[in-house]
């Protein structure tokens, strides 16, 4: 009890005030997110983009080759890789990143094919930057595909980043579900690995770990000023597009890094309380691993309950309900869990107006996912039923395109308006 205590009071996962800059296998479990469909002007973009899943998944992979065929971009360009639905080409143009890294830029470029584009930066975020792309002569919309963005330290280029963003045109309902699965499914092996090396994590705690997988990457800004049935589902989206490597190079300004926004203090202390777990010992190297990242997440979470319910405050507070366990971990998550205690005996039922202020943000984002989303009973019922959610595990799938034609080839057909919507 007594060293659980020491550890908790010596880390923390998030710091008051940093907020995470995204720069950027089956199912198993019986529960999972269900998500709202994107409002009508994500829709509207669907429409217009008419991408088939088979196209969507085969092109991204075209792009990714087209990009990486190419000699290493300068340290001060992006290139960018977007496909034409009329005329089924990608053409592949290069950017400032100066200017590329401006909210609202509009910016003309011209193929290597000698095409001329007009650029409309919706969000600037490193890698993860989401834009539009229309032909100049004719207007005709492109979908961006993926961007080829070096990461440039101490002047030189460090790494070559290939990521997709969740561009306008791209989004979906399958598309969102499929990232939610994938988010589960990396869940639910991290605690399958856990209970395997003598961990056991109760599913409550994987499932409040699944919403702080989106919570971690909501920009509070967006999260006050716009349509929450959009920005959560592009959260969800960016792991469906990109999987193992989402926020893969999202670092925020206290050093927490990865999918699940730990610091390196909190990091080592879970090593440290868990050496019976085989945790990597580089900090960046496991952050970047989701399924090391996950585990880490999930031990977190773990340890800070099984030390909480031993407090009588917190005792009392989940009898009477001033407080539940999702909120104490959210907070915990992303505060002190320590002084969790304090704030109940002071506080009573206003205990949330005497924690930090970037830690109320992120309880209310948490209950609005909470709002927006709902758990799905039974999944598996759902996956007979449901031709949106049968599409998203292919797409999740570890070969994405033989899952994709796999399961194509054997469903009923689809209609041309579906597909246009699927994931366009």
């Amino acid at each position: 009890m007594k060293k659980g205590l020491i550890f908790l009071l010596t880390i923390f996962v998030c710091v008051v005030g940093s907020v995470a800059t995204s720069a950027q296998s089956e199912l198993n479990s019986p529960s999972s997110i269900v998500v709202s469909h994107p409002s009508s002007n994500t829709a509207q973009a669907s429409e217009r983009s008419a991408l088939s899943a088979s196209d969507l998944v085969s092109q991204i992979s075209e792009a990714r080759r087209l990009l990486s065929s190419r000699q290493t971009s300068a340290p001060d360009l992006v290139a960018v890789a977007a496909f034409d639905p009329e005329t089924s080409q990608t053409g592949v143009f290069s950017l400032p990143k100066s200017e590329f890294l401006v909210k609202d830029a509009n910016l003309l470029a011209t193929t290597e094919a000698g095409r001329s584009v007009r650029v409309h930066v919706v969000r600037a975020n490193g890698v993860n930057t989401a834009m539009t792309v229309t032909d100049e002569s004719t207007g005709g919309s492109l979908v961006p595909l993926m961007v080829q963005f070096p990461i440039v330290k101490d002047g030189s280029v460090r790494e070559v980043a290939y990521y997709t963003s969740a561009h306008p045109a791209l989004l979906s309902p399958s598309l969102t579900s499929a990232g939610q699965m994938y988010v589960r499914k990396m869940l639910d092996a991290a605690a399958a690995k856990l209970a395997q090396d003598g961990v056991t994590v109760s599913p409550d705690i994987v499932d409040i770990a699944e919403y702080l997988c989106i919570v971690e990457h909501t920009d509070h800004k967006r999260f006050i000023n716009e349509d929450h049935t959009v920005l959560f589902p592009e959260i969800l989206s960016l792991y469906a597009l990109n999987e193992g490597n989402t926020f893969r190079y999202s670092v925020s300004t206290a050093g927490a890094g990865g999918m699940i926004q730990m610091i390196p203090r909190t990091y080592n202390a879970i090593r440290q309380e868990h050496p019976g777990v085989a945790l990597q010992t580089d900090f960046v190297g496991g952050m970047r691993d989701h399924s090391n990242a996950l585990e880490a997440m999930l031990l977190y979470l773990n340890d800070t309950w099984n030390n909480l319910q031993q407090n009588s405050e917190i005792q009392d507070a989940l009898r009477n309900g001033t407080a539940t366990k999702p909120e104490l971990l959210a907070a915990g998550y992303n505060s002190n869990p320590m002084r969790l205690t304090g704030y109940l005996k002071n506080g009573g039922a206003g205990w949330r107006t005497l924690i930090p202020g970037e830690t109320q943000i992120y309880l209310k984002i948490y209950n609005a996912i909470d709002t927006t989303l709902h758990h799905e009973s039974d999944l598996r019922e759902t996956e007979n039923n449901s031709t949106d959610v049968q599409l998203a595990m292919a797409i999740s799938t570890p070969s994405r395109a033989a899952g994709l034609v796999s399961w194509l080839n054997r469903s009923l057909s689809f209609s041309t308006p579906y597909l246009g919507r699927l994931l366009g």
